[in-house]
Formats: structure tokens, C-alpha cells, sequence
């Protein structure tokens, strides 16, 4: 089992998940000067080798795509949305792979900054049979493509100090898209989607937040490019440390 360190990307090894965690505390201690908590080291390794192994999914990009399909997650679509994050999503990337949208609903503190990615998926999984998590999912074929996290503001504990009337408000929380179907649309798709149903969802507004720098790389995006949500009408609302809050009114359709 190996694991790869954040900081300078040394490799680590070991036989078994605990000594692999052991290994890398030990790294940590002894190549650099982390203020992390030891649990949420001991987290991240054991995170990291677990995603290695089910991160089954293919990484090379397609040339082309046929056509792109988006729907709404519910009851029955759950297990789908469990398999593209369990093999596809960070197919390449398992350093990132522990997450499973959880963060902008419960963001994680200083004091416990790791969680084991079996409890953010359990977690997610619930939030979506019962309602409090809402999203997309995008198809190509019988091929799951990409997600967009589009939950009422209200329900993510990381955007809720933007305003107290998050029940009417949608936020573009988060776009994961697969490997093979990145800089295809699919995120386009996927926000269409969730504009063409908010009036039906009793929404009165539709909010962004794309970072202001984000990483140079396909996951760096994942809230979203700001050109994709200026092209759809969503206009600044409010430009924060981080990131800047862009908002679009939500018009429903005539006919």
C-alpha cells in the first residue's frame, strides 16, 4: 500500500493500513512541520491507499461525447451517484477522493480537519434519500458523466452566513466531473439542468461561487468556472476573500 504526500509527494509504503498510517505520521514528523492533529493525518493515509483501490474508472479523456443527459438524483438514483464517487469521480485524483460533497454541507473544523471518507459517503447517501443534500447527475450513454451539488443554500453550513433566506435560494455548491468527460460540456449540461427546474423546485434565486483563483487543473474548478455561470446570467453579487458570490434570478418558463 502507498500513499502520497501532500506537501512534497514523497511516496510512503507499508504492508497494512495501520502500519501505512504509522509510516506516514512518521514522514510527517520527520520531513516537515505540520500542525495538523495526528488522528487527521493517520485519516488522510488511510483515505488516500482506500482510494486507490476502488478509483477503478478510466482516466483518459474522450475525443468526443455523444449526447449529454442531466437528471435530478432521488431515491432510486442514489446507488448510481454511490458508484460514480466510489470509482469514477476522482478517477486519478485520490487524494481528493474522501469527499463526497460533504464539505459545503458540514465543513470541516481545525481541530478535525480529515474525516474517513466512509463517513462522508454514509452521510451524503442519507442526506440524499431524505432530501437535505439535492443534486444532479449527468449521463453519457448508460455512463454516469458528472454531479453538480444543488442544494437549497439554507442546508450548507458553509454558505449559510450569506443571508437568511437560503429556503428560496439554490447554490451551485460543487461540479464533479469524470475523467474521460472533462472540457465536453458537461458542467454546462449539468447547470442547465438545475436552471430549467428551480422554479419547479419553489426557488427565487440561483447562486454561484466560483473561486477567484482557482488551481490551474480540471479539479480545481469544481464550484464552477465564472465564465460558464456570466454566460447564463448570474451576475456578482458580492466578491469574498476566496471566492465571489454570483447570483440570477430564477424566471420561470411560459408555456
Amino acid at each position: 500500500m502507498q500513499v502520497s504526500c501532500f506537501e512534497c509527494e514523497a511516496p510512503v509504503e507499508a504492508g497494512t493500513i495501520e502500519a501505512l498510517a504509522d509510516a506516514f505520521v512518521a514522514h510527517g514528523q520527520t520531513a516537515h512541520s505540520w500542525s495538523y492533529p495526528e488522528h487527521a493525518v493517520r485519516r488522510y493515509a488511510v483515505n488516500y491507499a482506500q482510494a486507490v483501490e476502488r478509483l477503478t474508472g478510466p482516466t483518459e479523456r474522450l475525443a468526443s461525447l455523444g449526447s449529454v443527459t442531466a437528471e435530478a438524483v432521488t431515491g432510486a438514483g442514489v446507488d448510481q451517484w454511490l458508484r460514480f464517487f466510489d470509482h469514477d469521480a476522482f478517477a486519478g485524483n485520490p487524494s481528493w477522493a474522501s469527499c463526497y460533497c460533504l464539505e459545503p454541507h458540514e465543513p470541516n473544523s481545525a481541530e478535525d480537519p480529515e474525516r474517513l471518507w466512509t463517513v462522508s459517503r454514509s452521510r451524503v447517501a442519507e442526506r440524499l434519500r431524505t432530501g437535505t443534500t439535492q443534486g444532479y447527475l449527468a449521463r453519457v450513454g448508460r455512463q454516469t458523466a458528472g454531479w453538480v451539488n444543488a442544494s437549497f443554500r439554507s442546508s450548507y453550513g458553509l454558505f449559510r452566513e450569506l443571508g437568511e433566506n437560503g429556503t428560496n435560494v439554490i447554490g451551485l455548491a460543487c461540479f464533479v466531473v469524470a475523467p474521460p468527460y472533462r472540457r465536453h460540456g458537461v458542467a454546462s449540461r449539468l447547470l442547465d439542468a438545475v436552471i430549467a427546474d428551480a422554479a419547479g423546485r419553489g426557488a427565487l434565486w440561483l447562486e454561484a461561487y466560483p473561486h477567484n483563483e482557482p488551481e490551474a487543473t480540471d479539479a480545481g474548478h469544481f464550484r464552477g468556472p465564472r465564465s460558464m455561470f456570466e454566460s447564463r446570467g448570474f451576475e456578482v453579487a458580492e466578491v469574498r476573500e476566496r471566492y465571489t458570490v454570483m447570483r440570477r434570478a430564477v424566471v420561470e418558463a411560459v408555456g
